[in-house]
This record gives structure tokens, sequence and C-alpha cells, in this order.
């Protein structure tokens, strides 16, 4: 097993950057505890603990500053909980193989869709029925340029259904998926991107939370990994949290592509060498 300071200084990191990067800092510890000799179940179980103590660290802060938008994520809550819930009982069973293959195919999935978006205004969205029914609009002041920004969203039933699908794999991989959540928000909702990481921040904890019931019951949660990747992580988060308010979004972007990056390259090093 991986030493407590170990684990605690590469913790730390993996929750700055992903309260960065809106990825979660899960999705960067996991892969290190796999390559560091972890099985990779209760990797996972560790990590989807992590995941609760970095969302409840960064997101209270993104709230009060009016990054997160709340109504999106109450109306998406419930189909990522249900998916994590799935995705937590499909690894019990799988082989772990097949688990860090998924693990790295997702993170490189979200890449993709992430780089189809473009440099798209947000303020450029047409709503339709739904959205405008439910009231998925808001505004924020962003630090870097010194301005508000108003956007609207868009597409909230298909929104939904892409969350069930990000809820499935974060149950199934441990990782919040926030990699996943971001694509969704920007590519099908129309999301800012800095509204995209906050909000995503602000829903992988109770997807985790349901997530993590399946790893207790099962006994794969090892209180000894667990707890201090999750002390690790939410004070990286706390950090992290502060450090997004005055990034400009191509640098939040760059951090992102080149975090995700090397997370599948982690994971496929440990995958190749058995």
């Amino acid at each position: 097993m991986v030493d407590l300071v170990s684990v605690l200084l590469f913790s730390f990191a993996a929750g700055l950057v992903g309260a960065v990067t809106g990825l979660g800092g899960s999705s960067i510890a996991t892969p290190v505890l796999v390559l560091l000799g972890v099985p990779i179940k209760e990797a996972v179980a560790a990590g989807i603990v992590s995941v609760i103590a970095t969302s409840s660290g960064s997101a209270s802060l993104y709230v009060r500053e009016g990054l997160v938008n709340t109504r999106a994520a109450m109306f998406l809550e419930p189909f990522t909980i249900v998916g994590g819930m799935v995705g937590a009982s499909v690894t019990v069973l799988i082989d772990p193989r097949l688990v860090a293959v998924v693990f790295a195919a997702v993170i490189l999935f979200s890449m993709i869709t992430l780089k189809m978006i473009g440099n798209r205004r947000v303020g450029d969205v047409k709503q339709d029925r739904c959205s405008e029914w439910l009231g998925l609009k808001g505004s924020y002041f962003d630090q870097s340029p010194g301005k508000d920004v108003s956007y609207r969203l868009s597409n909230a039933f298909l929104g939904g259904l892409g969350m069930s699908a990000a809820g499935f794999f974060a149950g199934m991989l441990g990782i919040g998926a926030g990699a996943f959540k971001v694509a969704i928000h920007e590519l099908v909702l129309k999301m800012p991107p800095k509204v995209s990481t906050t909000t995503s921040n602000f829903i992988i904890g109770m997807t985790a939370l349901a997530g993590s019931s399946i790893y207790f019951s099962s006994g794969l949660i090892v209180v000894d990994l667990a707890a201090p990747l999750a002390v690790g992580t939410s004070l990286g988060a706390f950090i992290g949290s502060r450090l997004l308010r005055s990034m400009s979004e191509r640098a939040s972007r760059i951090a992102y592509f080149a975090t995700a990056s090397l997370s599948v390259l982690l994971m496929l090093v440990r995958v190749f060498r058995g």
C-alpha cells in the first residue's frame, strides 16, 4: 500500500488541478494510485470518496461567487445519481482491466468532444421550450476580462440523458466524470466554460455519494487509503477554486487538456504493464 505522506502530497496536487479544470481530483489521483500498484477497484473506490470531499471544498465558494448555475444542477442531478449507482454496481462485477480501459477511453472521448466546441460565443444560444420553461439561464462576473457575462442554456432534456451516461461512468470509474460532464455542459447545454467547470464540481459530489454506497457495501473502500486521499484533494480543491476565478478561459482549457492527457497516459501505461 502507498505510504500516507505520498498519498497526501499527490492528492493535494490532484485536487488543486482538478478544481481548476473541472475534472475532479480523482481523475488524476486514481491513475497514480493504479500506477503505484493499488488494485484498480480499490483505487476507484477511494477516488469516489475523495470526489465527495473535493466537490464540497470547491463548490461552496463557486456558489457564493455566482459561478454555479444551481437551477441547472438541480435539474441534472437526479439523472447522474441513478447513473452513478448503476455504474458502481457494474465495476464491482467486471474484470479490473476492463475498468482501466474504460477509464482511459472516457477521458479521451471527453477531450475529443470538447475540442469540437471551438470558440463558441456564450450569447448566441437560442433556447428550446423545455430549457426556457425551466429558467435555465444566468450571469456571472468574470474577473479575467473584468465584465459581467450573461448566458442562456438549451437542450435540457437531451442534456439530462447525457448526464445519465456521465453519472454511469462517474460511478463506474470513481472520478466524478467531470471530464464527461464538462463536455455535455458545453457541447449540449451550451454552458460557458467557467460555468461548466464550476457546475460540474457542484454536481459530482452527490453523484459520488450515491456511487460510494455501492462500493462501501461491497467492501472495496479501504479507509487507510480513502481518508488521506480525501484530505489531500480537499485541500487542493480549496486552493484551486480560488485560482480559477482569476484564470482566463484559455488557460483553464489548456490545463484541462494537459491534465486529461496525463490521466489517459498513466492509466494506459498500467494496462499495458499488466
